[in-house]
Order: structure tokens, then C-alpha cells, then sequence
């Protein structure tokens, strides 16, 4: 596919007022958050969860695209339908994970390497023969005691630029993420470094490798203090140390960053998404500045849900108010008093 179609799906994946919505939990992990809510992790009840997320009204007004599961992409909906289908039908762009997961990487302790590159190829073809017009592919990076390596952050982006490359070869746009994680007591400082260190290495791979930088989006963190440290930010510092690093490493020729929420509540992830919009804006930057969160915005609809069809309408409301109030937030115009001023669908 050429530069101009991969540009055009990328562009529309981070409109002014939309960000993606990550739906691609494997199977292990969105049977923990099951679990927490007391729901059976069956094949049925997964189809179920994610058919009456796809299904919302309106939902398109706040969100560009969905990034589903192996399992998810390849299922049907309760009428029969295909989920492909039943997401392109409310206006949405369908992406997939393509990753097999972050396994322990030979010769280090406590680094991972995302694997998953043997046999990309021809499940890429797959998946876009199945309705696929983006992809993405999650690498994981520490912070501890003497790491991350660089050893690990050169394997991880290597593999990013790889898997950016065979996306773009098979006619889809890459969601690059690399991930340097918020867990541990790190300061807000070490996380900055790391991050600008990540992705400079990132966009060496990338550029080394012939990705179009035009035709890709880049999914980061925001710079974060450790969530188990005793020092927090404010979202104001966030968005600071934020677009600081990201001038710093980040290509202007890149079109779209979608950040994830990483392990923030939804108030947090909100909050801050909007002070780096705001800062932006001040500014002036070149990227468009979105969101492709997974529990930012699933946390309230997977509460009320409970696995319990009666609950859907319900459940579909907290998720369209979670989209609406993120979305002002990449648009720089949220505030909290819209928590208690919620739309109806």
C-alpha cells in the first residue's frame, strides 16, 4: 500500500476529537479482570464484553478505531454477524495485536523481550483479509535496580522496527509501543531519561529498518513518577516532562501519538491526557496528541456490567461517558465538572 492510504488511516485514527480504543487483552489477562467482577472467562461471555463495547451508539463521535484480540477479530457477534463487520458498520477503523507477549529476556534479570515475530508475516495477511487496517505491537521496558539495559532496549526496538516494517509491507499502519512501564519508586526525572533514551533507540530501528514514518502512529507513557514512589506529579509537571521528551525524540514527520493509560486510574489518565493537550496547544507541536487506552476507558462499563446482559445499557452509557470525557481531554478542554454532567446516549 502506498505512503498516501497509510497516511490516510493513520490521520483518521487520531481526528481532532477521537482516540482508540484498546480492546486487545489476551485471553489471560481479561480472565483476571473477570475474575475481579466475579464472570466467568468463557469464549462467550469475552465476545459478549467486547460486542456490547463495539455496539454503543454513537460511539464514533469519541472513538476512531478498536485494537482486537486474535480470538475477537476472528469471532461473530450474538445476531451473527461478524464483530469485523459490526465495528465497521458504527464507523469504526478495526486493528489487531499482533505480539505473542513479553517473555523473560536470555541473560538478564527482570528484562523482557516481546516476542511474535516468527510467522508475522503470514498472520499479517491474515488479519487484514479479515478486516484489519491497523496493527500494533507492545514492547515492555523497566525500571529498577541497574536497568533497563541497553542490551534490552536495543532488542526491543529492533523488533518494533521489524514489526513496523512487515505491517507497512502488508498494506496496514503500525501503532508502535514501547512502554516504559510506571511501576517501581523511580522519580519523575528517571523516567524521562529512560523514555527519551527508548525512543530515540526506537526511532533509529525505525528509520533504519525503512519504516514511513508518515504511515505509523507511536503509543508511549506519559512521563510518570513510580506509582509506589512517595513523590507524585501534578498533571501540569506531566505534560511539561512530557512534551520535553518527546521534542526531544520524537520526528515531526510522525502524524498521530496515542498514549496509553498504563496502569493509571481513569480520573488520572484523564486529567493528564488533557494538561498535555493544553501544553501542546501553548506551545505548538506537530503531532496530533490522542489516546488508545484499554482501562481508562473500560474500568466503569466492566464494573456495572458483571457479565450480565441486563446491565448492557447501563454499561454502554459509563463507556460512552468515559469516551466523551476523554475525548475533550485530547482536545485540551476538559474539566472535572463534567464527571457530574454526563451525556445521555
Amino acid at each position: 500500500m502506498d505512503s498516501y492510504v497509510l497516511n490516510h488511516i493513520a490521520k483518521a485514527l487520531v481526528g481532532p476529537s477521537v482516540g482508540i480504543l484498546a480492546a486487545d487483552e489476551s485471553t489471560g489477562t481479561i480472565g483476571k479482570r473477570f475474575q475481579a467482577i466475579g464472570v466467568q472467562s468463557t469464549e462467550e461471555n469475552r465476545r459478549n464484553y467486547r460486542e456490547m463495547l463495539v455496539a454503543t451508539e454513537g460511539i464514533s463521535q469519541y472513538i476512531s478505531g478498536v485494537i482486537l484480540y486474535d480470538e475477537t477479530i476472528k469471532q461473530s457477534s450474538s445476531e451473527g454477524l461478524r464483530l469485523v463487520d459490526v465495528i465497521i458498520s458504527k464507523g469504526l477503523i478495526p486493528g489487531i495485536k499482533v505480539d505473542t507477549g513479553a517473555k523473560p529476556l536470555a541473560g538478564t534479570k527482570d528484562e523482557l523481550v516481546t516476542e511474535g515475530l516468527d510467522g508475522l508475516r503470514q498472520r499479517l495477511a491474515e488479519y487484514r483479509e479479515l478486516g484489519a487496517r491497523f496493527t500494533k505491537w507492545r514492547a515492555v521496558i523497566t525500571i529498577g535496580n541497574d536497568i533497563p539495559s541497553s542490551y534490552c532496549i536495543h532488542v526491543n526496538a529492533h523488533a518494533l522496527g521489524r514489526f513496523a516494517a512487515l505491517t507497512q509491507e502488508a498494506g496496514m499502519v503500525p501503532i508502535v509501543e514501547p512502554e516504559v512501564l510506571m511501576d517501581g519508586t523511580h522519580s519523575i526525572d528517571v523516567c524521562h531519561d529512560v523514555t527519551r533514551t527508548t525512543l530515540k533507540q526506537v526511532f533509529y530501528e525505525l528509520n533504519s529498518q525503512g519504516v514511513d514514518l508518515t504511515g505509523m502512529l507511536l503509543k508511549p507513557n506519559m512521563i510518570l513518577p513510580g506509582k509506589a514512589g512517595s513523590i507524585k506529579a501534578e498533571p501540569s509537571e506531566i505534560a511539561e516532562r512530557t512534551i520535553d521528551c518527546f521534542q526531544d525524540s520524537i520526528p515531526e514527520s510522525v502524524p498521530g501519538i496515542v498514549f496509553l493509560s498504563g496502569g493509571q486510574s481513569d480520573d488520572e489518565a484523564t486529567a493528564n491526557l488533557d494538561a498535555i493537550n493544553r501544553k501542546a496547544q501553548e506551545i505548538g507541536v506537530s503531532w496530533e496528541l490522542s489516546f488508545s487506552y484499554g482501562r481508562g476507558l473500560q474500568s466503569a462499563p466492566l464494573e456495572i456490567w458483571k457479565g450480565d446482559n441486563v446491565n448492557r445499557s447501563r454499561a454502554q452509557q459509563a463507556f460512552y461517558n468515559r469516551a466523551y470525557l476523554t475525548s475533550a481531554a485530547r482536545q485540551g478542554k476538559y474539566d472535572k465538572v463534567m464527571e457530574t454532567n454526563l451525556l445521555e446516549i
